[in-house]
C-alpha cells in the first residue's frame, strides 16, 4: 500500500518506520499545507494526517478531491465536520478520523462506555476527568477525554454536558487538563462518592501505540468509500 504523510513531525516521523515494517511504501511525507494539492496526493492509495486543527479540513477536502481515502488523527476540526460529512457524500470518498488511534485506548472507551452505563442508577457517584500530555500539545482538553465525557454523556442521563472550567455543576463532568513534559498521554476516569472511589486509567508509554493503530485504520479505510472510526476497525460497533 502507498501511504502519503500528510504531516511529518513527531507522529509522521514515528508512523512512518511502522509502515515500512508492515510492507507499505511513504510516497509522500508532506510538512507544508503550501505544497499539498490532489495532484501530489493522487498516487497515493491512502493518507494520513497529523496536522494542526486550522489546517486539517484542507488537508481533508483535498484527499477527497484526490480520491485518496483519508485517515485522520488531528483534533480540533469538528466544528467542520457537518460541511466535510457534505463533501464526503459527494465525492464518494473515504475518512477515518478518531481522537486516539491507539488501540488500547478504543478498548478503554468502550470499558468505561460500559462503566458509565452501570452508574447510571448510582446517584451518589460524581465523575471528572483528568489528561495529562506533552507541552507541545496544541489542543486542551484533549481530543481523547472530550471523546471519554461524550461516552459518559451516552451513558448516565444526569450528566448533559462536559466543562474544562474549575467551578462546574452536578449536570457537568469537569475536564482537567495538565501539561508536562515527555508525556506521551494518561487519561483518568474517577467516579467519586462519599464513602470510595473507582477510577480507570490508560497511560501510554510512547507514540508507538498510537502510531501502529493509524497504520491499521489506513489498512481497513483502503478501497472503502464512507466515513468510520476506530470501532468499525475493532469491529466493536
Amino acid at each position: 500500500m502507498k501511504i502519503a504523510l500528510i504531516g511529518y513531525g513527531k507522529m509522521g516521523k514515528a508512523i512512518e518506520p511502522i509502515a515500512i515494517q508492515r510492507g507499505h511504501e511513504i510516497v509522500l511525507r508532506s510538512v507544508s499545507t503550501v505544497e499539498l494539492d490532489k495532484t501530489t496526493i493522487a498516487d497515493a492509495d491512502v493518507a494520513i494526517e497529523f496536522t494542526e486543527p486550522s489546517s486539517a479540513k484542507h488537508h481533508i477536502l483535498t484527499c477527497f478531491e484526490a480520491g485518496t481515502p483519508v485517515v485522520v488523527g488531528t483534533t480540533g476540526w469538528y466544528g467542520d465536520y457537518d460541511e466535510i460529512h457534505r463533501k464526503q457524500k459527494e465525492t464518494n470518498s473515504a475518512l477515518l478520523a478518531s481522537t486516539n488511534f491507539s488501540l488500547g485506548v478504543n478498548l478503554f472507551f468502550e470499558i468505561n462506555h460500559r462503566l458509565a452505563a452501570l452508574m447510571n442508577q448510582q446517584d451518589q457517584y460524581d465523575m471528572a476527568i483528568t489528561e495529562i500530555h506533552h507541552t507541545e500539545k496544541l489542543d486542551a482538553p484533549s481530543g481523547t477525554a472530550i471523546s471519554i465525557a461524550e461516552g459518559i454523556i451516552d451513558s448516565v442521563d444526569r450528566k448533559k454536558e462536559w466543562t474544562d472550567s474549575h467551578s462546574h455543576g452536578s449536570r457537568q463532568i469537569q475536564i482537567v487538563s495538565e501539561r508536562e513534559m515527555n508525556v506521551p498521554g494518561t487519561h483518568r476516569v474517577t467516579y467519586d462518592s462519599a464513602v470510595d472511589s473507582i477510577s480507570i486509567e490508560h497511560v501510554a508509554h510512547n507514540r508507538k501505540g498510537f502510531a501502529l493503530g493509524s497504520v491499521i485504520a489506513a489498512e481497513f479505510i483502503q478501497g472503502k468509500s464512507g466515513i468510520y472510526t476506530m470501532k468499525d476497525v475493532l469491529n466493536l460497533s
